[in-house]
């Protein structure tokens, strides 16, 4: 008998009506449940270590990058002002660390040279055909002195070429040149602009087709035509602490130490003074807020490390990272400092109790800096030591997945586990459905032998009954 014929046998009486598609459920479950309750609250528990795990690991990562950002571009970047930004816009290179002041003078500004052709009828018009080649150089409207480091531009020019495939061949060179054509009063005209500095000023040769000839017309050089220049190309040249200097360029990088450049205007007799932030002032409310940090994060790994109830009691990780929080203090932050500077955070005043939370004592952040105030702020950069370098390599150390002893390793563990309790989860169901499956078809059986056992029984007790009444 089927698994449907069971049921119909049941719905209607007959056989042993008992349920047997039900009851089969119910032992196949109750064969599996302590099994599948072993495994379910296994991967309950990995769950939450994989949570708690990778929230303390984003936390230090998070830490990690507040405290970078606030270095690079906060109140602790020595970053440079200028006093008259019309000048400059003041800058400093990753890395580089300014101080002091500087006097800026800007007396000429970088340009590049910008040269007009002849007037046409309309951007269509025709040019003729042949070779333009253009030279780089310094250049005016008497001479031109090529330079010899920039290798001359050709361009050839196709029969029927307009103005506008002139101007769009030289930019397709992508040579430093920028050209398009200016509808003027006296009509279309090729507009040729060049890069900033003086060597990069150019002219302009043609050798035409003999047998489409108009290509001369965009010839140009010093003398020919002084009406078509309308730029020469130009240094800029300015004065930074008394020295003159030129640039090919406006933009100047790391000019000085902690300091780029990209001039904008002049100010002949009017020097700019440039200065760079003093991050001092703001070192006790950094050293207060790093110690907030911490206790958040401290916090968080005592309570995932507590011997009784921590989610992460037996945790290699957490256990290595709450080691490296206890020796933060006294960990040599600064090896190269000079015999005397600070090395270490215990030194300007951070101290970690015996619950493994910290204190910051700002007195001792006081006489470091009023002792060495350079060697205090030296520990405040990006570099390859300090504070920052410091908190930077614990947090990317536990990022990494690959080593056992990190919070990322411990994630990764956890994760591969989970993924296994879910693959045994998967096999019990399907053993479960199985069991389910046979013992319905045991019982249909079953039900059927006592179907047939009922029905004869049923018969016999008729026969019984007509033998009676016969007797009565």
């Amino acid at each position: 008998m089927s698994i449907s014929a069971s049921s119909i046998a049941s719905s209607l009486g007959i056989g042993s009506g008992v349920d047997m598609t039900g009851l089969a459920v119910q032992l196949a479950e109750a064969q599996f449940a302590g099994r599948n309750q072993r495994l379910t609250t296994q991967s309950e528990t990995l769950e939450r270590r994989i949570s708690l795990a990778g929230s303390i690991r984003s936390s230090f990562s998070t830490f990690a990058t507040a405290l970078g950002e606030r270095l690079r571009t906060g109140d602790l970047a020595p970053l440079p002002t200028i006093s008259n930004p019309a000048v400059a816009a003041v800058s400093s290179p990753l890395g580089s660390i300014g101080k002091g002041s500087y006097s800026l003078e800007v007396t000429k500004l970088a340009s590049g040279q910008v040269l007009t052709g002849g007037s046409y009828a309309s951007a269509q018009d025709t040019v003729g055909a042949g070779t333009l080649t253009i030279r780089f150089g310094e250049t005016n409207s008497a001479s031109f002195a090529e330079n010899a480091g920039k290798a001359p531009l050709t361009l050839d020019i196709a029969a029927g070429a307009t103005l506008a495939d002139v101007a769009q061949a030289i930019n397709g060179k992508n040579a430093g040149l920028s050209a398009y054509v200016a509808q003027t009063a006296t009509g279309a005209q090729l507009v040729i602009k060049g890069a900033d500095g003086a060597k990069n000023g150019f002219v302009i040769e043609a050798t035409e087709d003999p047998a489409n000839p108009g290509l001369s017309a965009m010839a140009w050089q010093p003398g020919s035509d002084p009406a078509r220049l309308v730029k020469t190309s130009a240094d800029a040249e300015f004065t930074l602490d008394g020295i003159v200097r030129t640039s090919s360029s406006n933009k100047i990088d790391s000019i000085a130490p902690g300091l780029s450049l990209a001039l904008t205007g002049t100010n002949v007799g009017a020097p700019a003074v440039i200065n760079f932030n003093n991050p001092s002032s703001a070192l006790s409310s950094v050293m207060q807020d790093i110690t907030g940090a911490l206790n958040e994060i401290s916090g968080e790994l005592r309570s995932a490390t507590d011997p009784k109830t921590g989610e992460l009691a037996r945790d290699t990780g957490a256990r290595a990272l709450r080691t490296q929080l206890a020796a933060l203090g006294s960990t040599v932050i600064m090896p190269n400092a000079p015999e005397g500077s600070p090395r270490t955070l215990a030194e300007l005043g951070l101290a970690i109790q015996r619950d493994g939370s910290f204190t910051f004592d700002s007195s001792k952040l006081t006489a470091a800096m009023a002792r060495d105030p350079a060697g205090v702020a030296a520990m405040f950069t990006t570099g390859l030591n300090g504070v920052y370098s410091t908190i930077d390599r614990m947090a990317r150390s536990n990022s990494v997945s690959s080593n056992p002893g990190t919070l990322a390793g411990s994630v990764a563990r956890y994760q591969s586990q989970s993924q296994q309790i879910n693959r045994d989860l998967e096999k019990l169901a399907d053993q479960q459905e199985a069991l389910r499956a046979n013992m319905v078809a045991r019982f249909a059986k079953a039900d059927s032998r006592i179907a047939a056992s009922n029905s004869t029984l049923t018969f016999l007790q008729s026969q019984i009954d007509v033998w009676n009444s016969q007797r009565d």
